[in-house]
């Protein structure tokens, strides 16, 4: 990998009269995050410009969003999904939701910095201003990146959570949703999957059709969340993909951030994932759903 060469290709792909859009993919899928920030750095001591800038000025539409997202390193990449999710004309609550369910503690500390330090105050005076009730305690909740991340379980807390929640919602009219927050938002993984596992047995039915009938809107969405990421990180994010691109029109921000920021975490887990729940091949749904260079880049950042 060179660096300086890579600038070069990029420079000469934009230079002159049109745009060389297959030499843009080709050069960009091929490097990881780090390699594509030594090359913005590259370019600008050799060249004497800023690639983004001249991406932006050459290239337009969803293409252009996928190409500049992957740029952008990693954290701040998710740190400019949460503010547009937030400060657009109405709030985007999936990717509030999806962001702050699946990342980790050490992700999320990352995206706290990063945002006060770009914007200038916290990201959760932005959530406390743009969201209300149960599903703003719930984001703050996550956003605080307080979960415990050991694998330690308790089996007689795991039997007494699940009747706690049990309590809180099918057993009682109405719904304590505070305490499905206190668990939900603050155990570890394993320990929720027994508990998880406790409360079909005690309740006969799942976790999940649970808070679908106890809960409604953003509130039921982000818990579901929650507890989609727990068991399986992947297939939540295969159904995210599922769902951006299934029926009339695509949900292109979404399609977008999820290809973009998991391509090199855990994509190949996705794709099975999405092989598994649907019968087709995301490869296959994109190439349906997508066209142009868009729909190229894509196709690269989901390989096979």
């Amino acid at each position: 990998f060179s660096a300086e060469q890579e600038a070069q290709a990029l420079r000469k792909a934009m230079k002159g009269f049109g745009t060389d859009e297959d030499a843009i993919i080709e050069i960009l899928t091929k490097l990881n995050v780090s390699q594509r920030q030594q090359v913005l750095i590259t370019y600008k001591s050799s060249i004497g410009r800023d690639l983004i800038d001249d991406l932006k000025s050459e290239l337009s539409g969803n293409f252009e969003r996928v190409i500049v997202g992957m740029m952008t390193p990693t954290t701040m990449y998710d740190v400019h999904e949460l503010r547009r999710a937030l400060k657009g004309a109405g709030t985007d609550e999936g990717c509030l939701i999806e962001i702050l369910a699946s990342r980790t503690n050490e992700e999320i500390r990352r995206i706290n910095e990063n945002y006060k330090l770009q914007y200038g105050h916290t990201l959760e005076e932005d959530i406390a201003s743009d969201t209300s009730s149960m599903f703003r305690r719930v984001l703050v909740s996550l956003a605080t990146g307080n979960r415990d991340e050991g694998m330690y379980v308790d089996d007689a807390l795991a039997q007494q959570d699940a009747q706690c929640l049990y309590e809180a919602g099918e057993k009682k009219w109405g719904t304590d949703e505070v305490q499905f927050m206190a668990i939900l938002c603050t155990r570890n993984r394993c320990h929720l999957l027994r508990v998880f596992d406790a409360y079909r047995g005690i309740a006969d039915k799942d976790i999940t059709d649970s808070i679908k009938s106890e809960m409604s809107g953003d509130l039921e969405d982000a818990l579901l969340a929650v507890v989609k990421c727990m068991r399986n990180k992947p297939a939540y994010f295969a159904e995210r993909l599922y769902k951006s691109m299934k029926g009339l029109g695509t949900d292109d921000n979404t399609l977008i951030r999820v290809m973009v920021s998991r391509s090199e975490i855990d994509m190949l887990d996705i794709r099975r994932e999405f092989l598994t729940m649907y019968g087709k091949s995301l490869y296959s749904f994109i190439k349906g759903d997508c066209s142009g260079d868009y729909r190229k880049v894509l196709l690269r950042l989901c390989g096979g």
